[in-house]
């Protein structure tokens, strides 16, 4: 098994930055895929970035590429997401999401961080 924790959330004015974090525990060594959705209330989950757990492939949605940034600190198995010039519209639930080699569907979910963004 393996356990995802958010943490980082919080409150930020419009323009501000917060950074997510994620920390992977338990049989992490079958890890391969991971990801980072959000989902707004009323609306549904969608991806924010696709990446593999080592290694340099990072895909962003087109809504936050250029904003966003993945990073990973393999020693302290921890995923970070990095927000910057936040808008009101990414106000959402982020959630870490992990998949095992060969799985088909994300295996593996944190229980969700808060991020508000005021206007």
């Amino acid at each position: 098994q393996v356990q995802l924790e958010e943490s980082g959330g919080g409150l930020v004015q419009a323009g501000g930055s917060l950074r997510l974090s994620c920390v992977l525990s338990g049989r992490t060594d079958r890890i391969y895929g991971m990801a980072w959705f959000r989902q707004a209330p009323g609306k549904e989950r969608e991806w924010v970035s696709v990446f593999a757990r080592i290694g340099p492939n990072i895909k962003y949605a087109d809504s936050v590429q250029g904003r966003f940034a993945i990073s990973r600190d393999n020693a302290k198995n921890t995923v970070y997401l990095q927000m910057n010039s936040l808008k009101p519209e990414d106000s959402a639930v982020y959630y870490c999401a992990a998949k095992p080699t060969g799985a088909s569907t994300w295996t593996y979910w944190g229980q969700g961080a808060q991020v508000t963004v005021s206007s």
